[in-house]
């Protein structure tokens, strides 16, 4: 009986142990990430073109991504969208810079929402670093400006998916036929324990 018991508890301290792990360690792991921008062309495609078609493009996506944040600004501008034999750049909607929630949980980085060529949306998250953690995903919300996890309720998000990565470069679809109307914030939140983790609050791109 004793030894049943034993070989019962070291099952229940093992089996915590590992749940333990699977919370705690994204603490203490990166995760790195590094994607282009939508439709950006490969390498091989940008060295078939000419210099004055590469220099005609940059300047399309200069034009277009004015207002948004500077870093956000030089990437797009090298980011060149091309699709078949005319070139549109991405037309940025909205951008801010990510904060703090706490002293614990801390962001860095820009958040930008875009417009694409072929008329679809995508969230833009540039230079991201954010403290990692368990089942971390991305939000658009509503509020402005969300300082607490009060501040993100059910009916005032739309869930992007898990984050790609707590540091870098990443991309987020946005469903086609999304009203995107009041929504003012980009979050990083963890849906295991309902906590905020990082905001950047939106501001419209001049016209």
């Amino acid at each position: 009986m004793k030894r049943a018991f034993l070989y019962g508890l070291g099952i229940s301290v093992a089996l915590t142990g590992v749940a333990a792990w699977i919370l705690i360690s994204p603490l203490f792991i990166d995760e790195v990430v590094d994607e282009q921008f939508p439709g950006v062309p490969t390498p091989e495609a940008l060295a078939e073109m000419s210099n004055e078609k590469k220099a005609a493009m940059a300047d399309e996506v200069l034009d277009a991504a004015r207002g948004m944040p500077d870093k956000a600004m030089e990437d797009a501008r090298g980011e060149i969208m091309a699709p078949g034999d005319s070139a549109v750049a991405p037309v940025v909607l909205s951008a801010g810079a990510f904060r703090d929630a706490d002293k614990v949980h801390k962001g860095s980085g820009n958040a930008g929402l875009y417009r694409l060529a072929d008329g679809n949306r995508v969230l833009r998250l540039e230079n991201l670093n954010v403290t990692n953690g368990p089942d971390l995903h991305v939000y658009l919300v509503r509020h402005p400006g969300p300082a607490s996890s009060s501040d993100v309720t059910k009916d005032n998000y739309i869930d992007l998916g898990a984050l790609k990565g707590n540091i870098g470069n990443q991309n987020y679809a946005l469903a086609a036929g999304t009203d995107l109307t009041g929504f003012a914030s980009v979050v990083i939140w963890c849906k295991a324990f309902g906590v905020l983790f990082s905001t950047a609050p939106l501001v419209a791109a001049s016209s």
